[in-house]
């Protein structure tokens, strides 16, 4: 209990500290934005390894593909793949929802990063444009977008299926897609107090090349991540 209050009131007050730091950037080139989001990665690691005693294992780096444009699908268990994935990969760009953008300092951070919002479940004029808006922002960047095929954070046993939504970005892009399997639900859950002496598991899988057939694509996805979790839990 009591690492759990440090923790919290320790890494927020770093997140809080790293973007008011970062306040005058508004007004930079978003580079310089970004480097705040990798502080904040690194922030959320030397957290975790200090007060909870968390390692954070890295595997299958030699998969991240080095030349050509690539989308993240990645499980999704907690708050700390949203921070730490900055790290690993290229300030990726990041799907998010609508009303994050409207906290006010963080939200302005995600706006100015290019993140790409989608209001839920409503059918809307920008809703019916989000995925030319996924295309248009990934062909014009080096950033790899990150989606999350679960659609929010799951318990860690939870075999939700993929959202079909994944499978009409990877339709849309007509570029590879690196699965990433995350066990970080059992260190960081999303309801509850966290654990400590524990280690979160970063496995990047192999790529699935692009042009599969959109629901072969979704069946081979989500087989991959599952079953490397459960490898990994």
């Amino acid at each position: 209990m009591i690492r759990n209050i440090l923790f919290s009131i320790i890494f927020f007050t770093g997140i809080i500290f790293i973007s008011i730091i970062f306040l005058p950037s508004f007004f930079l080139p978003r580079k310089i934005v970004l480097i705040g989001g990798k502080l904040m990665g690194y922030w959320t690691g030397v957290c975790l390894r200090f007060i909870l005693s968390v390692k954070i294992l890295i595997k299958g780096e030699e998969n991240i593909i080095k030349k050509d444009k690539f989308f993240i699908a990645a499980s999704h268990q907690s708050m700390f793949e949203t921070f730490y994935l900055q790290t690993i990969f290229n300030s990726p760009v990041f799907i998010l929802k609508k009303e994050l953008l409207q906290i006010p300092i963080f939200g302005w951070y995600l706006k100015k990063i290019g993140s790409i919002s989608i209001n839920r479940n409503k059918t809307t004029k920008d809703n019916l444009g989000f995925f030319n808006d996924i295309s248009k922002t990934i062909s014009q960047s080096n950033r790899p977008l990150i989606i999350f095929p679960q659609g929010t954070r799951v318990l860690p046993d939870d075999r939700t299926p993929f959202k079909k939504g994944a499978s009409r970005i990877y339709e849309e892009l007509k570029i590879n897609c690196l699965p990433v399997a995350i066990n970080s639900g059992y260190v960081w859950p999303k309801k509850g107090g966290k654990n400590s002496n524990r280690t979160i598991t970063i496995s990047i899988l192999k790529p699935i090349s692009a042009g599969l057939e959109k629901n072969e694509f979704l069946k081979t996805l989500e087989k991959n991540i599952y079953q490397e979790l459960d490898l990994i839990n």
